[in-house]
């Protein structure tokens, strides 16, 4: 889509600055955001200065800084003429990411070329903010199995349980069924007070999270002790068939071999399987072989089965993880 604002292109004696004219005020007044705090983001991550003149906004700066600040603010304004918000969430990836698609895979990138992906739940509609998360929602539409594989704030779990209740809500399937490792990260769970579903809730909790982010309150209660949602661990599926059904497997990398070939054997006529994890924060004791690494291993040959692969690059939640990923990414494993 090629947006109404203009870029008036740098002359001779103003190569330091580009002028950039939005045609809305309306949208304008988003796209500065409360006391001018996306410009405010934007002047201190790129190190330009933005000057704001009616409907204009002068950016100052040095290249490419100053042509980077000017294609994040002219991508924005792009989104609000599309009826869309701009929160800091979207501000953060567009400094990031910004038109850049190198780091996504080409077989990925055609999944989602030609148009905008988007999830509609009952509570609001989900839209995916890097390429590699569009990949994502595309595959989980497109493959009865999938794997998403990356850190921590990447939106793996969140989008395959959006994912999971767009198909619910419109009789594509019959339940949700989400589940994950009760696996012990240095606690034990013996300790922990109250019956065996007091002790493993605090484990399942991102789930519950991410349901009722999607689902009316009192639906969500309805629906979980109706079992068209259930939210169970690992180790309950054993012995199922999972027929008509959305099934997440989080935190996959704390499966082991055995349980992994048990949950993928457990899909059924009309059900679709999503599997997430991160292969850097593995629970499991020493020697024991992660479940994720050898599916991951297996699989990839067969084409039926969609991997999607996330970076620090598509971190949503706050700027300081993807900071802190890239951190511990960059440090050398011990021999």
């Amino acid at each position: 889509m090629v947006t109404s604002a203009r870029i008036q292109p740098p002359t001779p004696s103003t190569t330091q600055e580009v002028l950039l004219e939005f045609p809305d005020n309306r949208l304008l007044i988003d796209l500065c955001g409360e006391y001018d705090r996306n410009l405010t983001e934007i002047e201190q991550k790129t190190g330009v200065q933005i000057v704001r003149r009616g409907n204009q906004l002068l950016v100052l700066g040095e290249e490419p800084l100053r042509d980077q600040a000017a294609e994040v603010l002219v991508s924005l304004y792009d989104r609000l003429e599309t009826g869309r918000s701009v929160e800091h969430g979207d501000v953060d990836r567009e400094l990031r990411m910004g038109h850049s698609s190198d780091e996504v895979a080409e077989d990925q990138l055609e999944m989602f070329k030609g148009g905008q992906v988007e999830i509609k739940t009952r509570k609001k509609l989900v839209e995916p903010r890097t390429d590699a998360q569009k990949a994502y929602v595309r595959s989980l539409f497109e493959h009865e199995l999938a794997f998403g594989i990356g850190p921590a704030g990447t939106g793996k779990t969140y989008l395959a349980v959006a994912v999971g209740v767009n198909l619910f809500i419109t009789g594509q399937v019959d339940k949700i069924i989400l589940s994950r490792p009760a696996v012990e990260a240095g606690e034990k769970l013996g300790y922990l007070p109250g019956d065996m579903k007091d002790k493993v809730d605090p484990y399942m909790q991102p789930l519950y999270d991410a349901l009722n982010d999607f689902l009316p309150g009192k639906q969500l209660a309805k629906l979980l002790e109706e079992k068209q949602i259930e939210i169970a661990p690992l180790a309950f599926m054993r012995g199922r068939t999972l027929s008509n059904a959305f099934v997440v497997l989080d935190e996959a990398q704390n499966a082991t071999s055995m349980q992994m070939k048990m949950f993928l054997t457990r899909l059924g006529e009309g059900s679709r399987m999503v599997i997430t994890g991160d292969r850097t924060q593995v629970d499991l004791p020493r020697g024991v072989t992660s479940g994720l690494a050898d599916a991951e291993r297996l699989l990839a040959p067969i084409s039926k089965i969609s991997f999607n692969y996330f970076t620090a690059r598509d971190v949503v939640r706050h700027p300081l993880v993807a900071a802190i990923i890239e951190a511990y990414d960059a440090e050398t494993p011990p021999a």
